[in-house]
């Protein structure tokens, strides 16, 4: 596997583009390169279910416990950045200095989703890359998190191990490498389609020879012509 280097700022790609990647790499192009997006009630749910993670701007302590929400974090190592959900701080003598608090302190992230968990690693992969970004800025270790879904009210525990974090280095340097050429593959279509915000713009069976936005930009000028002619 190929060892990740420090990405200029300017590289940095969105930490949240690694579930997209997951689920589908043409979606996550047509989303990071192609700027293509479309709600689904899917999408359109998650959002609003995400946002109440973000109902505050402040961080809040209960007892030896620090919640912040809307962290932003970032990975030199990986050039991604973006913000967590929640960040759990539990003091402890085994955790890291934190600047205006007192004792030191165990980083725990925790990432809201829409429904129910997932057999595929998406979601698992995007908290992994969270505490990596998290354990690069604090210099510390981050075992494990966890994945609160709306549907189910509950918590999944997600061990953070050699398997998933190898992925992420792999991806992140796909992604990257896909950007940098502005490169948008293509896919053979299958069940989760379905559920694709962008499969009405995806056009996989036009993916075969152009991408989607050559086919819009081809679309619109061929209705020009027509109005013109």
């Amino acid at each position: 596997m190929k060892e990740p280097t420090d990405y200029p700022e300017d590289d940095w790609l969105a930490l949240s583009g690694l579930q997209h990647f997951a689920f589908c790499r043409r979606q996550w192009a047509l989303i990071h390169i192609e700027q293509q997006w479309q709600d689904n009630y899917l999408t359109t749910a998650g959002s609003l279910e995400h946002d109440r993670a973000h109902d505050y701007s402040e961080s809040e302590t209960r007892g030896n416990l620090l919640i912040m929400r809307d962290l932003r974090v970032f990975s030199r190592r990986l050039g991604i950045t973006g913000a967590c959900d929640v960040v759990e701080f539990r003091q402890s003598d085994e955790g890291v200095p934190l600047h205006g608090r007192a004792g030191t302190w165990l980083p725990y992230p925790v990432e809201y989703k829409h429904g129910v968990p997932k057999q595929v690693d998406a979601d698992r992969l995007q908290l992994c890359a969270e505490a990596m970004c998290l354990e690069e800025m604090l210099a510390c270790s981050i075992p494990e998190g966890s994945l609160f879904y709306q549907q189910t009210k509950r918590r999944e525990r997600v061990q953070f191990d050699e398997s998933l974090r190898g992925q992420i280095v792999a991806m992140t340097s796909e992604m990257h490498d896909l950007f940098s050429r502005g490169h948008t593959p293509k896919v053979r279509p299958s069940k989760a389609c379905r559920a694709c915000s962008l499969s009405d713009i995806c056009l996989p069976k036009i993916a075969k020879t152009r991408s989607a936005q050559q086919f819009i930009e081809e679309s619109v000028q061929a209705g020009v012509e027509g109005v013109a002619g």
